[in-house]
């Protein structure tokens, strides 16, 4: 399988302390540490490890953090050829608190934001030649929607996780082969009323929603809400959990398994991933999965 993903390339910069602090409120954190993130990065790295061929499409700045970067995309064996580098736009910054077990994060987007549809043009013919595009929130919403409209009318398939949380005009979700919001996300797309499950048979195996500890839910071509329940495992660091699941499913279907083994699968990642600290040094590869599911 021939993955490329369009999306954003951060440094994380993670501090660790006993809770999350409250508004205004100054607490004392144990420990500081730096790691290759980005929600685009994380994803391609998790499909990378989970045996697809994976190019990266995005910007970063010509600082060390952008070096970095690209030096650990390279390391994990995600192709980096079209990342472009630009001069006076730091790299990507994502400031990470994690406490209690559970984290909030900061976003400072620098030459994410540069990734605009001027540069998706230059890539295009590139992207014509993968089996599938991967997209997130992280870069300019309008990027997002001009690259799913150009898979679209390439019949090039799209996974979008619509995180962070945003708006998703009713054509992009027409047009998207597999939509992944949480629950938060959800209701931002489809509303606060929504019902959850008459949602879901609206997009039958398009619209798959998760729901943290309670697993993933989605609809299946007959009809059938089918939830996959999360693993019991020791959590460590959340961070980075999403972006495995979302991997690992993209990963799955892109191989043109059924949705439910697909699930099953991302499910299982995910929660090896919540086990180690950090986003992409917790994700499992292959081999660690398919042990895990047995």
């Amino acid at each position: 399988m021939k993955i490329a993903v369009v999306g954003s390339i951060n440094m994380d910069m993670m501090v660790t302390a006993e809770r999350i602090p409250g508004k205004g409120e100054t607490i004392r954190g144990e420990d500081v540490c730096y790691s290759p993130g980005g929600k685009g990065a994380n994803q391609a790295v998790a499909m990378q490890k989970l045996g697809a061929e994976v190019e990266m499409f995005g910007c970063v700045g010509n600082d060390d953090h952008g070096k970095q970067m690209i030096e650990n995309l390279q390391s994990a064996g995600v192709k980096t050829e079209h990342i472009k580098v630009l001069d006076q736009v730091p790299t990507g910054l994502a400031v990470i608190t994690v406490g209690e077990q559970d984290n909030t994060i900061v976003i400072i987007a620098g030459a994410n934001e540069k990734a605009d549809c001027r540069y998706v043009d230059e890539i295009s013919e590139i992207l014509k030649t993968y089996d599938m595009v991967v997209l997130q929130h992280e870069i300019p919403m309008e990027t997002v929607h001009y690259v799913i409209r150009f898979c679209y009318e390439n019949e090039i398939p799209v996974v979008l996780n619509p995180a962070p949380a945003a708006e998703v005009p009713p054509e992009i979700v027409r047009q998207v082969t597999y939509l992944t919001p949480n629950e938060h996300e959800a209701k931002l797309i489809f509303g606060e009323e929504m019902v959850l499950e008459e949602v879901l048979k609206q997009y039958p195996e398009k619209l798959i929603v998760t729901q943290g500890s309670k697993g993933v839910i989605t609809c299946l071509k007959s009809g059938e809400i089918l939830t996959v329940p999360a693993n019991s495992v020791e959590v460590v660091d959340t961070t980075g959990a999403g972006d495995t699941l979302n991997g690992a499913f993209s990963v799955k279907m892109a191989e043109g398994k059924k949705i439910e083994d697909a699930l099953r699968y991302a499910n299982a990642a995910a929660g090896l991933s919540i086990g180690k600290l950090g986003a992409q040094s917790g994700m499992p590869v292959d081999s660690e999965v398919k042990k895990f599911l047995q």
